[in-house]
């Protein structure tokens, strides 16, 4: 082995594979592009988008780590997302949660930050 060499193995690499996941649509109401991070809590994900977020509490983007999924304005897609993996506790983004996951999901608008506005 070189150091540094990179040995990849053959085929199709799954991703979250085995993970149960949910399909949202999501429509952007805003007039700019909105793009979310792959661990990003969705729920917590930019007013502009449009969605349940009661059904996006605890869950993030399935798609690969580092990678993000963009929305342009008036964009309507349908994403899958899964649950948050680990100790299952939320941080910062959008200040919303700060802490477990798993106290009960709040209302949409407690998710979002616009009831604190």
């Amino acid at each position: 082995m070189i150091p540094g060499e990179y040995r990849l193995q053959e085929g199709v690499v799954a991703c979250n594979s085995g993970r149960e996941s949910i399909a949202v649509d999501v429509v952007n109401r805003g007039d700019r592009p909105v793009q979310v991070g792959s661990h990003y809590h969705f729920a917590e994900a930019n007013s502009a988008l449009e969605f349940d977020r009661e059904a996006a509490y605890g869950r993030r983007l399935d798609i690969p780590a580092g990678t993000a999924a963009r929305f342009e304005p008036g964009d309507r897609k349908t994403v899958r997302l899964i649950l948050l993996a680990g100790t299952r506790q939320v941080f910062g983004l959008s200040n919303a949660v700060n802490g477990r996951l798993d106290g009960g999901a709040p209302a949409p608008a407690d998710v979002t930050g616009e009831a604190a506005q």
